[in-house]
């Protein structure tokens, strides 16, 4: 096959025609490739930028303002556990007090309990005779006195100033009679009666049996009788009550 007419590729000047790209103009500027990737990073930039000022950093500071909120928040749950923790502890002080104190008030006289003390000393007396022979020494309570018709109020300092106004004393008066061992045996049970009490003005004096001629003193065969007297002190904690008629009254006084 043949070509009937000569292609010419060649303009009249004998070059090639370059060819042209439309790109727009804007002010002057072409708009090329370059350009709209620069334009189009520079918007991408500042719409970064409006969303992190207009988005991100608002919601940073409510995050960072709900965090602070948090942590004020933990630290009063801290306190309050720790404000428990102490109610609790001055609970079981309180409790533990008031055992102490309930131990310390049984070691006291009571008024009432006193009523039977001259029974409790017979009883504790007579303990001591049994299962003696008959020509033994048997022990006995010779003097049980209180030395007034009802407790006095401490207030002059003997047992300290703290319970001055606070405790109330009965004094007893005791006299028995007994060998050394039996008198031994009953003070040391006296000692180990619930209430607390005193032993004050101790003396003993050893009983010579008379001859049968005047004028004369043999000692006793076997275990000499002793005759022991002491005042015999019991201490009475006062009532609430009387605490506070007494405390209302040294008010009126003033």
């Amino acid at each position: 096959m043949t070509l009937s007419e000569d292609v010419n590729f060649v303009d009249q000047n004998g070059e090639f025609e370059a060819a042209s790209p439309a790109y727009p103009v804007i002010f002057g500027v072409t708009i090329t490739p370059k350009i709209i990737g620069i334009l189009v990073g520079v918007a991408g930039l500042l719409g970064a930028a409006y969303i992190v000022f207009s988005f991100i950093l608002p919601a940073w500071e409510i995050y960072q303002q709900q965090q602070g909120k948090q942590s004020d928040l933990q630290d009063q749950i801290a306190q309050k556990k720790a404000s428990i923790k102490q109610i609790d502890k001055v609970k079981a002080d309180l409790e533990l007090s008031k055992q102490q104190k309930l131990q310390v008030l049984a070691l006291f006289a009571k008024e009432n309990t006193l009523d039977t003390l001259l029974l409790d000393m017979n009883r504790l007396v007579e303990s001591t005779n049994s299962q003696l022979p008959a020509n033994a020494v048997r022990a006995k309570l010779k003097k049980f006195v209180p030395a007034s018709g009802k407790a006095e109020v401490i207030n002059d300092g003997s047992m300290g100033i703290q319970v001055d106004g606070k405790l109330k004393r009965l004094n007893i008066s005791v006299e028995i009679l007994g060998t050394y061992e039996q008198t031994q045996s009953i003070l040391r049970n006296i000692e180990r009666l619930q209430p607390l009490f005193i032993f004050k003005d101790y003396q003993s004096t050893l009983m010579l049996e008379t001859a049968a001629q005047p004028g004369k003193e043999v000692p006793r065969v076997g275990p000499a009788p002793i005759t022991t007297s002491f005042q015999l002190q019991a201490l009475i904690p006062r009532s609430p009550e009387e605490l506070a008629a007494a405390a209302k009254d040294t008010t009126t006084k003033k």
